[in-house]
C-alpha cells in the first residue's frame, strides 16, 4: 500500500447531515431558512478539535465559515442561513486545535497552582501564529493579547473575546475536509407555503353550455381571492385533438358537441405552445395572468407531455413516438384501460436530444408569458434523466420556478422525482383516512430524511380522484378533509368549484371517477348554492395566512387521544412564538368525544400549568388543563378546533379571569 499524500491529518469526519444519497442530490430550503448541519468529528488522543461548516452560494467562489459547537459524544452542530434564490454548497472542515488544547490544560494547571511561566510563552506563540492569519484589526488585537501573556498575565487566556477571535482563524494546513461538497436548492417562500385552487377555464361561462374564455376567468378571480387562495391552477389550455376524442364520462366515442379532454393536446392549429381558440388569444391569456396578479393570485399551468393524434409533432416528428408493427403510432394504455386520444412520447428514441430540447422549449415559452409555477402531469411516466436535466437547466436560468409533481405512484418513484428537482409533490393523503394512517404517514413526511427533499402538497380530491369518504360522508366529510389538508400540510389545494360545492357522485359504485366529469364536458356551477362550504374554506385559509406555524411542515407533532376517531396534532414556529393545536373529528357521521393528552415539551410550554387557547374557527376561548383535557366535536357544526395558545396562567388573578 502506498503512503498517503498527507499523513498528518488526524481528524475524522463522519455522518454529515443533512445529505441525500451520499450528496448525489440537493436538500431543499426556502429563502430565510437555515440549514442545520450535524457531523461526527473526532481524532486520536486527547487534543481538542476545531470544527467548521463552510458554505457559499454556487455563483461565488469564497467560502463562509461557521464554527460548529460540540454537542457531546463527538457530535458537532452548526447552522447557516440561506438568503438568496438558487443553489448553495456546504461541507465540513476540522482540525486539531492546539490553542483550545493549551487553554484547557492551562485552566487545570492554574487550579493545581503550578508554575505557568513556560505555558504562557507557549500560548503566546499560538496566538502570534493566528495573528499571522488574521485580518488587520484582529491581528493587532491578537498580538496585543500575546504580549500580555508573555508579560505573565495569565487571565488573558480566559477571555471569551480571545477565544472567539482565535476560532475565526484556525490553522487549516493539516485540516481534514469532508470528501463531499453537498448542496441545497433554495426556493422562494411559495415553494414551502401555498394554497392552490384548480379551475377549468372552459367551465367559467355564465351561460350553461357555452364554452368559457379567459375573460370569464378574470371575472371568477374575485371569488377565488375571497377564499384566500394564492395560486390558481389551470389544466392544459391547448387545442384538443379530434381523432378518437373522448365523449362524456370517458366514452370511447364523442358525440357532436363533445369538447374532449384537455389532456389530449394538439390539433392542426398547434400543440403545447398554442391556446385553444375558444379560450381566447395569447394576449387575453396575458391579461388574465395580470388580473390574477392584481388579485393576489399567481397562475400555475399544467404541463402534460403527451399528444393527441392530431398534434403537429405526430406529423413533423413521428420519430418521437413509438410505432406499432403496422406503422401506426402506439396510443397510451394502462390495461385494460385504453386512451386512444393520447400518444405517449418515446424517451428511448434515437432522437432523444431533439425531443428533450423541444420539451424544455415548452417550459421556456410559458415562462416568457410570465408563468413561474407548473403542475406536471404524470412525470413518473417520463424518463428520470430528462427531468433532472430539464428542471436543473430551467432553475439555473430562473431560480424562482416551482414544479409540482402529479405522481400518484410508488413511494420510491415519488421520492426520486422529488430528489431530481421537483419542488413539491402530490401525496397519498387522499387515501389516508384513519388516525393511525394519518399519524404514520405524516410522521414519515415531516420527521424523517424525506423531509429534506419532498415537500408535500395535499389534495383531498382531484378531477381524477373522488375518494370514498367524500362519496359517503357528503358535506361533513368535505369539511373534515379540508381541515386536515389545510393544517397537516403547509401547501394544499382543492379542485373547485366541485370541492366547495361538495360534488360527490361517483361514476360507478366502488370507483373514484366523478359522474359527468368536468374532464370531458363543460360544467355550469352554482357558486351561490346554499350548501357551499366556501366561507369555511375562506376562514381556514385566512387562519393559515395569519399563523406562521401553519406555514411550515417541520413543526408537526402528534398528541395522544383516547378515542381513535379524534386526532390531535400541533404545529409550532421554531421559537414557539406561534403555537397551534388542532383537534379533528375523523368521523363525519357522528359526534365524537374524548380526552386529549398533550406532549407539553413539544409545544415549548411549561408543564403543569393550564393555558388560555383561542379557537380560531369559532372565536371561542378555552382554559386548557395540562396535560389532559376533554374535547367533544360534532362534524356537522364543528368538525374540529384550530387552537392558538395565547398565554400561560401563572397567578390566581389569571384564573379569576375564567371564574
Amino acid at each position: 500500500m502506498q503512503l498517503p499524500s498527507e499523513g498528518r491529518q488526524r481528524v475524522v469526519i463522519e455522518t454529515v447531515t443533512p445529505q441525500i444519497d451520499g450528496g448525489r442530490f440537493a436538500i431543499k430550503r426556502t429563502v430565510g431558512e437555515a440549514v442545520r448541519v450535524r457531523a461526527a468529528v473526532f481524532a486520536d488522543g486527547h487534543d481538542s478539535i476545531a470544527c467548521q461548516v463552510l458554505y457559499r452560494p454556487a455563483n461565488t467562489a469564497e467560502w463562509i465559515s461557521v464554527a460548529m459547537v460540540a454537542k457531546g459524544n463527538d457530535c458537532w452542530e452548526a447552522a447557516f442561513p440561506v438568503s438568496s434564490l438558487g443553489r448553495y454548497f456546504y461541507t465540513v472542515v476540522a482540525c486539531i486545535d492546539p490553542f483550545i488544547t493549551w487553554r484547557s490544560d492551562l485552566t487545570k494547571r492554574m487550579a493545581a497552582q503550578q508554575n505557568l511561566a513556560v505555558e504562557l510563552q507557549i500560548g503566546a506563540q499560538w496566538i502570534e501564529l493566528a495573528a499571522g492569519r488574521a485580518k488587520a484589526e484582529d491581528a493587532v488585537r491578537l498580538r496585543d493579547w500575546a504580549a500580555q501573556l508573555r508579560a505573565g498575565d495569565h487571565n488573558i487566556a480566559l477571555l471569551d473575546d480571545l477565544l472567539a477571535t482565535m476560532q475565526r482563524y484556525p490553522d487549516l494546513s493539516l485540516a481534514t475536509r469532508y470528501e463531499r461538497k453537498l448542496s441545497v436548492t433554495v426556493d422562494r417562500e411559495r415553494a414551502r407555503f401555498s394554497t392552490w385552487y384548480e379551475l377549468f377555464p372552459r367551465s367559467t361561462s355564465p351561460r350553461p353550455g357555452q364554452h368559457g374564455a379567459f375573460a370569464d376567468c378574470e371575472k371568477r378571480l374575485p371569488y377565488i381571492a375571497s377564499m384566500a387562495f394564492d395560486v390558481v391552477y389551470l389544466p392544459p389550455l391547448h387545442p384538443i385533438g379530434r381523432t378518437h376524442r373522448k365523449g362524456k364520462n370517458n366514452a370511447p366515442t364523442a358525440e357532436p358537441g363533445d369538447v374532449g379532454s384537455p389532456w389530449a393536446i394538439g390539433d392542426d392549429t398547434g400543440g403545447h405552445t398554442a391556446i385553444h381558440r375558444e379560450l381566447g388569444t395569447l394576449e387575453e391569456f396575458q391579461s388574465f395572468v395580470s388580473a390574477a396578479r392584481a388579485a393576489g393570485l399567481e397562475v400555475a399551468l399544467d404541463i402534460a407531455f403527451q399528444c393527441s393524434p392530431d398534434h403537429p409533432w405526430t406529423r413533423e416528428h413521428p420519430e418521437w413516438f413509438r410505432s406499432r408493427p403496422d406503422g401506426t403510432i402506439q396510443y397510451a394504455e394502462n390495461p385494460p384501460k385504453k386512451y386512444q386520444d393520447i400518444y405517449p412520447l418515446d424517451f428511448e428514441t434515437p432522437q432523444w436530444r431533439e425531443l428533450w430540447t423541444a420539451l424544455k422549449g415548452v417550459f421556456d415559452f410559458w415562462i416568457e408569458q410570465g408563468i413561474r409555477i407548473f403542475r406536471v402531469d404524470n412525470p413518473h411516466t417520463k424518463a428520470f434523466p430528462f427531468w433532472e436535466w430539464c428542471i436543473g437547466s430551467l432553475k439555473e436560468e430562473h431560480p424562482d420556478l416551482i414544479f409540482l409533481a402529479e405522481a400518484f405512484t410508488r413511494p420510491h418513484v415519488m421520492c426520486h422525482l422529488a430528489k431530481l428537482g421537483f419542488t413539491q409533490s402530490y401525496t397519498y393523503f387522499a387515501w389516508r383516512n384513519t388516525k393511525a394512517e394519518l399519524t404514520s404517514y405524516f410522521t414519515e413526511l415531516t420527521q424523517t430524511p424525506v423531509s429534506e427533499y419532498l415537500r408535500p402538497n395535499l389534495w383531498p380530491a382531484t378531477p381524477d380522484i373522488l375518494p370514498a369518504p367524500l362519496q359517503i360522508g357528503g358535506r361533513p366529510a368535505f369539511l373534515v378533509r379540508l381541515l386536515l389538508a389545510a393544517t397537516l400540510g403547509a401547501s394544499y389545494g382543492i379542485y373547485g368549484p366541485a370541492f366547495e360545492l361538495s360534488e360527490n357522485t361517483p361514476k360507478e359504485p366502488g370507483g373514484e371517477e366523478f359522474l359527468n366529469s368536468e374532464k370531458y364536458e363543460l360544467k355550469a356551477w352554482d357558486l351561490d348554492s346554499p350548501g357551499t362550504i366556501r366561507h369555511f374554506i375562506a376562514r381556514v385559509n385566512r387562519i393559515r395566512r395569519d399563523n406562521p406555524a401553519l406555514q411550515r411542515d417541520g413543526g408537526l407533532r402528534f398528541h395522544e387521544t383516547d378515542n381513535p376517531n379524534l386526532i390531535c396534532y400541533s404545529k409550532t414556529t421554531e421559537d414557539f412564538s406561534n403555537v397551534i393545536i388542532v383537534v379533528v373529528n375523523l368521523d363525519w357521521a357522528h359526534t365524537q368525544a374524548g380526552w386529549v393528552t398533550l406532549d407539553v415539551a413539544a409545544l415549548g410550554l411549561e408543564g403543569g400549568r393550564p393555558f388560555e387557547a383561542e379557537d380560531l374557527l369559532s372565536g371561542s376561548r378555552f382554559l386548557w388543563q395540562v396535560p389532559r383535557d376533554y374535547v367533544e366535536l360534532a362534524p356537522v357544526s364543528l368538525p374540529g378546533h384550530i387552537l392558538r395558545v395565547r398565554r400561560w396562567l401563572r397567578t390566581e388573578r389569571d384564573f379569576d379571569y375564567y371564574l
